[in-house]
């Protein structure tokens, strides 16, 4: 691999060592302002996101940054454990009467945590799942109409694919019948043993994004006509979302190895995480038809034509999952790096250097979600093959954040 190793989600196959001085910080990177051109660094220029009732191309002002930084410090207390003895855990989706939502990977099922008691209730099974690798049943997302259609959305690996499907979720149903038959919306994301990507969520404008990952097949993520190393946007329907930047493609984003996170700032700005290979995982501001840079790039780079990360970490410290947004901060869950990295932002830069929490007391981390206010819901991955499993793993812990 032109002197480098294959490195797979949090593990590496081949390991060289890393430098001595394992340099964590934000990288810095100019505002993102709508209409300039590539900053001469590459750093990252136009919106990085949709607001909310417009399209990307939309001539409507985007909102802009705050003028206050998120302090440079914060803290984490883990409040407590909300439920235990997951099997291959995921995708976490809350559910606005109460309760979560937990995907298995590798068991194709999803399942409702009683967040007060920790009880679980398995919904069903998604059929068609073929869990291998890295693949499987992967994120989970609600629909933006969800109290009226109580529809669930799944982005899983099929025998052919990576898709998209939708079900209804009806909880008058006997328990492991409560999932309806899936219809997928969108198929042909490409598949490998590792770099499926798998997040998804909807924005503030009620579109469905996706990160994908490039299989493997490294020349996939610079083929705009690839659905493969993307971060894609859809309408609810799985078509590509009015205003694209690219005419009659769901491609939002391109350039990336493997995204697996993705949230939205206050002013509805876009951000994703992204593995690096075996020098620098990756945080994101994204600009709508923006090259991230891979395989050219992994971390800054001094070519123009990419976009330059907004922090990066060496591999060791990060193998980055989900992110989501609190307090002013993006917090990201870290595989291999076994921690809970917080970024303070000013508008769309780092505010101050990553800071780390929780190192090593809980293994692996996959999924983090924004629980309201200042708290979180944090996941663990230690049953997915690459963790060392404690008593209790995988669990879902609530965290109070500042």
């Amino acid at each position: 691999m032109t002197g480098r190793t294959r490195r797979v989600e949090g593990t590496e196959i081949v390991r060289r060592p890393l430098p001595a001085v394992l340099a964590v910080g934000a990288v810095s990177a100019l505002l993102l302002t709508a209409g300039c051109s590539s900053a001469p660094d590459g750093g990252p220029s136009g919106d990085a996101g949709t607001p909310s009732g417009t399209g990307p191309s939309s001539s409507a002002a985007p909102p802009r940054a705050t003028a206050s930084a998120a302090p440079a410090k914060g803290s984490v207390t883990v409040v407590r454990t909300v439920a235990e003895n997951l099997k291959s855990p995921w995708g976490l989706a809350a559910l606005p009467e109460g309760g979560l939502l937990v995907s298995s990977r590798d068991e194709g099922t999803i399942t409702r945590i009683d967040e007060k008691t920790g009880g679980k209730t398995e919904l069903g099974e998604v059929p068609g799942v073929s869990a291998a690798g890295e693949g499987g049943l992967l994120g989970i997302a609600l629909s933006p109409d969800y109290a009226a259609d109580h529809m669930v959305y799944a982005y899983f690996t099929s025998a052919s694919d990576n898709r998209i499907a939708r079900m209804v979720y009806d909880p008058r149903k006997p328990s492991g019948q409560q999932l309806g038959a899936p219809n997928t919306i969108f198929r042909g994301i490409p598949k490998g043993m590792i770099h499926n990507g798998g997040r998804i969520a909807f924005g503030p404008d009620k579109m469905l994004y996706a990160g994908t990952g490039e299989s493997g097949d490294r020349g996939l993520a610079q083929d705009r006509k690839s659905l493969g190393g993307k971060i894609l946007r859809l309408t609810p329907e799985g078509e590509p979302a009015p205003g694209n930047p690219f005419p009659d493609s769901p491609v939002y984003s391109y350039g990336h190895r493997n995204v697996q996170g993705l949230a939205w700032d206050s002013d509805q700005r876009l951000y994703a995480s992204e593995f690096g290979q075996d020098t620098w995982d990756e945080l994101n501001a994204i600009k709508p038809g923006g090259d991230y840079g891979w395989p050219s790039a992994e971390g800054t780079s001094k070519d123009p034509a990419y976009q330059n990360p907004i922090a990066q970490w060496h591999t060791a410290d990060a193998s980055p999952s989900g992110i989501a947004y609190a307090g002013g901060s993006i917090w990201m869950a870290g595989l291999r790096g076994e921690r809970l990295w917080r970024i303070p932002l000013k508008g769309t830069e780092a505010a101050a250097d990553p800071q780390p929490f929780l190192k090593g007391e809980y293994g692996r981390l996959r999924t983090v979600v924004a629980a309201g206010g200042d708290k979180l819901w944090l996941m663990t991955s230690a049953t997915d093959g690459r963790g060392t499993p404690r008593k209790g793993d995988d669990r879902i812990l609530e965290l109070k954040v500042k």
